[in-house]
């Protein structure tokens, strides 16, 4: 009678049900800590995955919204007024970065000046685009943690789930599939729920890190773009002069 309560607590009532809900509720502590786990892992990369995608989505239209706008030929000192209304992404941040740098500079400045100038705008736009692009790569590493680590948290769970099972087998002494059948389910569900959260994480990881890569790529350019149009009008200032 005593080794019939003791298989029942660890194997689970076989007439109870083998459906998710019933797995989890007859699942061993340590397992059920394994699944909540991994539950909100799953939950926490969904979350990134949405809301990464979102942003870097908007910011994308933005700029080519941005760089419509600044090669329509719009002189720059408008396009700055206009856009410091809208500062609120990458672009126009760098874009705003250096046109007050540009701004506070004397004019008629020799060629060394200008140099230096230059300069500095390339390095305040360098600043203000490592910045952006931190914040973006915010919370995308995670994806990588998820994904590596979340299958061997998994079968861990599955291990742990499968040895309670034998030993509960060696206690009862019952070998028969209804026995054993619903503390393997429990075990493998585990397992199941380690990929669910790694594979997501790891696809993801890889697309977020693309678009963020791409997205640094073209501010660069930008940046490239803009010192050159900025050397183009200190070399007419200085023909003026």
């Amino acid at each position: 009678m005593e080794e019939n309560v003791v298989g029942s607590a660890a194997l689970g009532d076989p007439t109870a049900g083998t459906d998710i809900l019933s797995l989890v509720l007859q699942a061993d502590i340590v397992v059920k800590a394994v699944m909540l786990i991994l539950a909100l892992a799953s939950i926490w990369c969904w979350a990134v995955i949405f809301s990464k995608s979102a942003r870097l989505r908007r910011i994308s239209g933005k700029t080519g919204e941005f760089e419509e706008a600044f090669w329509s030929g719009t002189p720059l000192d408008e396009l700055y007024k206009r856009m410091m209304k809208h500062a609120d992404h990458p672009v126009v941040l760098m874009f705003t970065a250096g046109m007050e740098e540009w701004r506070e500079a004397a004019r008629g400045l020799s060629q060394e000046g200008a140099t230096r100038l230059l300069d500095r705008i390339n390095r305040v736009m360098q600043l203000t685009q490592d910045r952006e692009l931190v914040g973006l790569e915010k919370n995308i590493s995670t994806l990588a943690t998820i994904g590596a680590t979340a299958p061997f948290i998994g079968l861990f769970g599955t291990v742990w789930g499968i040895m309670n099972s034998f030993q509960s087998i060696a206690l009862t002494k019952n070998t028969t599939l209804a026995v054993v059948a619903p503390g393997i389910a429990e075990a493998l569900f585990a397992t199941a729920l380690g990929l669910l959260a790694a594979i997501p994480a790891v696809v993801a990881y890889n697309r977020l890190s693309t678009h963020v890569d791409r997205l640094g790529e073209r501010l660069t350019s930008f940046s490239d773009e803009f010192n050159i149009v900025v050397s183009r009008e200190l070399d007419a200032a200085r023909v003026v002069a």
